[in-house]
């Protein structure tokens, strides 16, 4: 079972390397950015001067400037999952009588999927200028802990509004900043925030549901083979049941690509909705994750704790208005008339 080894090995490092990277997009101070930059420094004195000077600047603009690179790769393996899915699996489904609303069902998804990508990606997060810099400062007060007023912005020559960021990427600062994303070649920030949750969410029920129709196609076709009832006789020549891992041998030799692309899109799945629930516990509790990333960073924490000389220090995130406003709130940016009524 070698190649299957190999097989699961490689599908685990690459979706791993996505996942990291998904989650360190856009921190200039986290695991992955101090790795590279300790790699980066080693193989310095490696590489020669000219060609690593050259590779620095490519590095430098694929993933420290705006690029679409990360978008063509993400139309890219839509375009393969699809291919797939369109050429072998719906057919060999449509011939075994799937009901046609389950297989048209991941097409749908890629409808909606694509709406809020366009969405997301060409929205206005947030970005702060001149002209609106005197309104959205008196959106959000200051919490004294993770947002300090008075706080200018050296790049923009402007004082930070409460829950802004400065994106590096963009190279401007964004009101209720969460994260840049590289997938959709925007900042995620008040503005496109309910597209970018909406986005999410198709991306990993696309994922799950061509998870879900590919395995109960490979699991019919098991089923009218009778393939668990036989017998294999190994490379040693002797006699043994067919077991788990010869079945998923079997598969993977008779559908090679229908094999992979379903181990690729089960553990897209459980990476998608694992940050689908983190995102959605942001949302509930009016974070956006780079506050969530600057409170434990900084040590802060939710519940009273005890630092040196006995001072007791409390974070309290003084956003959060209870759930169903904390929603509310995502899909309606609140805005100086509001908050002038509630006051």
């Amino acid at each position: 079972m070698d190649f299957l080894t190999l097989f699961l090995v490689y599908l685990c490092s690459v979706l791993a390397t996505v996942a990291l990277l998904c989650v360190c997009s856009g921190r200039k101070e986290g695991f992955l950015a101090r790795s590279v930059s300790g790699a980066s420094q080693v193989l310095s004195f490696i590489i020669p001067t000219q060609l690593w000077s050259v590779t620095q600047r490519v590095l430098h603009r694929l993933f420290h400037t705006r690029s679409c690179l990360f978008v063509v790769l993400h139309i890219a393996l839509q375009a393969a999952v699809y291919g797939e899915y369109t050429w072998e699996v719906f057919i060999y489904c449509w011939e075994l009588q799937f009901h046609l609303l389950l297989l048209l069902l991941p097409y749908l998804l890629l409808a909606g999927n694509v709406g809020c990508f366009v969405l997301c990606s060409q929205a206005d997060p947030g970005v702060i200028t001149k002209s609106n810099h005197a309104s959205l400062v008196k959106i959000y007060a200051y919490d004294g802990v993770l947002f300090q007023k008075g706080i200018v912005c050296p790049t923009c020559n402007m004082e930070k509004p409460a829950r802004s960021k400065h994106c590096s990427f963009c190279s401007v600062c964004v009101h209720r900043f969460d994260h840049h994303c590289v997938w959709v070649n925007n900042c995620i920030g008040a503005f496109n925030a309910k597209y970018f949750f909406l986005y999410l969410f198709t991306l990993t029920a696309m994922a799950a549901t061509i998870a879900i129709v590919t395995a109960a196609f490979l699991i019919q076709v098991v089923l009218l083979s009778d393939v668990m009832r036989g017998r294999y006789i190994d490379d040693q020549g002797q006699e043994h049941a067919v077991e788990i891992l010869f079945l998923i041998q079997h598969l993977f030799l008779t559908f090679p690509r229908i094999v992979f692309m379903l181990g690729f899109v089960i553990l897209l799945t459980l990476v998608l909705g694992a940050y689908c629930c983190f995102s959605l516990y942001l949302a509930l509790t009016n974070q956006t994750s780079n506050e969530w990333y600057k409170s434990r960073r900084s040590g802060c924490s939710h519940y009273p704790t005890l630092q040196p000389h006995d001072r007791q220090v409390v974070y309290k995130n003084i956003y959060s208005k209870g759930v169903w406003m904390n929603l509310k709130e995502i899909s309606k940016p609140p805005t100086v008339l509001e908050r002038k009524k509630k006051t």
